[in-house]
């Protein structure tokens, strides 16, 4: 049929769409956002574990059958969602690595990072040979630098060796094989990925290539305004570290010593520290209080001070504190 979704003995098919029923009325419909682990389970696309196997030929004679390996290719088999068994894919090259499921998945995570995307529709067509899985645009990301309604981020991967993984941005909210070709015609920007070694983690390459960009700067602004507004005391600001840096673990003297000493740095910042002077008090001091402390102040390693300080440059440079910094921001966020 021309949608080519996968379906099985059992009634059930491959594919899962968020909200909204596909024309051709097979799959799972949810009541609300996916998770990639939502979506690889409701699609039946959860270890398939890719995987080459050697091949061999059959040359029969007169004399009998005789066994002939295959060196320069191998069969692409994954292990079947619903019977447990092996089942050819296809026949590939000897430098084709597979992709799996859940690192497509994962890759399409990555890419829209933070930013509230949530899985739309994954599917397999062909008896598995191919598999999509698509993302709404969130408001926070736009192409280009310009806002565009209703734009889908879909990553396409084949496992037969027809393709390589490919993700692009279009208008086409994909639920078949057909949509998924149309897709990809009507694609505002494109990236494409070999199926090799070196085929993983390309985050960064793929941002640019698709032209996303994240809409962070003018939500930050509106909330460091917010937070400019709102009073914040010294009580509420140690709430705030003790969750940041929680106690794990057997409470030792040591975890003690290093716990009071790193709150005794962020409450002078807050209290005392000329940087904070013309925000004393508010919520946006308090944040600008703990990203001090773990960009400059936290201890850093180095038996030389300028040894510690070339490894405070650094860890600002490499982002180490982004996460700790983030978390902070959703925190005190009014």
């Amino acid at each position: 049929m021309a949608h080519e979704i996968e379906q099985f003995s059992d009634g059930t098919a491959a594919f899962v769409s968020a909200n909204t029923s596909a024309w051709h009325r097979l799959g799972t419909v949810t009541t609300g956002a996916m998770t990639a682990e939502d979506a690889m389970r409701l699609a039946a696309l959860s270890e398939w574990n890719v995987r080459l196997v050697s091949l061999t030929a059959t040359e029969i004679t007169e004399d009998g059958a005789t066994m002939l390996d295959v060196p320069n290719h191998r069969a692409s088999v994954r292990t079947h969602p619903k019977t447990g068994c092996p089942q050819t894919l296809g026949v590939v090259g000897t430098d084709y690595t597979p992709v799996q499921n859940e690192e497509h998945a994962e890759f399409l995570n990555q890419l829209v990072d933070e930013s509230g995307a949530h899985l739309e529709t994954a599917g397999s067509l062909r008896g598995g040979r191919q598999v999509f899985l698509t993302m709404k645009l969130p408001q926070t990301m736009t192409i280009g630098g310009t806002d565009t309604v209703d734009l889908y981020i879909v990553a396409s991967n084949s496992h037969d060796g027809s393709g390589a993984f490919r993700v692009c941005t279009t208008p086409i909210r994909t639920v078949c094989a057909n949509t998924l070709r149309a897709g990809f015609r009507q694609a505002r920007s494109s990236y494409t990925v070999r199926h090799t070694s070196g085929a993983r983690g390309r985050i960064a390459e793929a941002r640019q290539a698709l032209g996303l960009t994240f809409k962070y700067a003018e939500e930050f602004e509106r909330a460091a305004h917010r937070m400019l507004d709102a009073e914040m005391t010294t009580p509420r600001l140690r709430t705030v570290v003790d969750e940041l840096w929680p106690m794990t673990g057997p409470d030792s003297d040591r975890k003690k010593t290093n716990r009071e000493t790193r709150w005794s740095s962020i409450r002078h910042l807050f209290e005392e520290a000329e940087t904070q002077s013309g925000i004393r008090g508010t919520a946006w001091a308090g944040y600008n209080a703990i990203t001090e402390y773990a960009n400059h102040t936290a201890p850093a390693r180095g038996k030389t001070p300028e040894l510690k300080s070339a490894a405070r440059a650094e860890r600002v440079i490499s982002g180490t504190a982004d996460g700790v910094m983030e978390h902070a921001f959703r925190l005190m966020t009014v």
